[in-house]
């Protein structure tokens, strides 16, 4: 599987591309995106794209860990976490991209 990454540039590209906005106005497009999504997220709203997926926040409650290496236990700060769930559709895309 390749190590190539795919960022905010190659996304304005894309749009510049696809769309035929300039690449300033498409990188604006793309940034301004992204900051509704953070917002979003920040304020524990869920985010759902259609045939892409949802992306929510989670609150994880304080719990005891273990340190692997000494096995001495250690608490664990109660935290917010970002989760993905792919849709259905970008499951069976993802796994089809497997099979070439």
């Amino acid at each position: 599987m390749g190590e190539k990454t795919l960022t905010r540039m190659d996304l304005a590209e894309a749009v510049f591309r696809d769309v035929g906005l300039s690449r300033h106005e498409s990188a604006q497009l793309v940034e301004s995106v992204l900051e509704h999504v953070s917002d979003a997220l920040v304020r524990g709203e869920q985010v759902k794209i259609s045939s892409f997926g949802t992306f929510s926040v989670r609150d994880k409650n304080e719990r005891i860990g273990r340190n692997p290496k000494t096995g001495q236990e250690v608490p664990i700060k109660p935290r917010r976490v970002l989760s993905f769930r792919p849709s259905h559709l970008m499951k069976e895309r993802v796994a089809a991209g497997n099979k070439q």
